[in-house]
């Protein structure tokens, strides 16, 4: 049975919070590209510097990137949990929208009934 009324178009203009979530989305990808990459050069620093020169300075600086490659992937990860609730709330929100705007025309077609 087809619906008595008819169902609003979806919005073509990106919300505030769509737009939000893309640029996360785009700043995980960065992200998640940056810890990738130093997790490449901190396997190639340690394969290509001998053991015996891995010690003071250039020790502290492989540990300095490995703790910098764990926050980076922590980061990546946190920004994962973010997207997924902002996609959330776009959803929730576009289907209240709809439901709101399905409402309207039902109250319009109570108040001014067609001929």
């Amino acid at each position: 049975m087809p619906d008595q009324f008819p169902q609003p178009n979806a919005n073509p203009v990106p919300t505030p919070l769509a737009r939000a979530l893309e640029q996360n989305e785009t700043t995980l990808d960065d992200v998640k590209q940056s810890a990738d990459e130093l997790l490449v050069i901190n396997a190639v620093l340690k394969h290509e510097i001998p053991d015996n020169m891995q010690g003071g300075d250039v020790a502290q600086a492989l540990q300095h990137t490995d703790a910098l490659e764990t926050k980076i992937s922590d980061a990546a990860h946190d920004l994962a949990v973010v997207n997924e609730v902002l996609a959330q709330q776009i959803d929730e929100r576009a289907s209240l929208e709809r439901e709101l705007a399905v409402a309207r025309t039902e109250l319009e077609h109570v108040k001014h009934p067609p001929a």
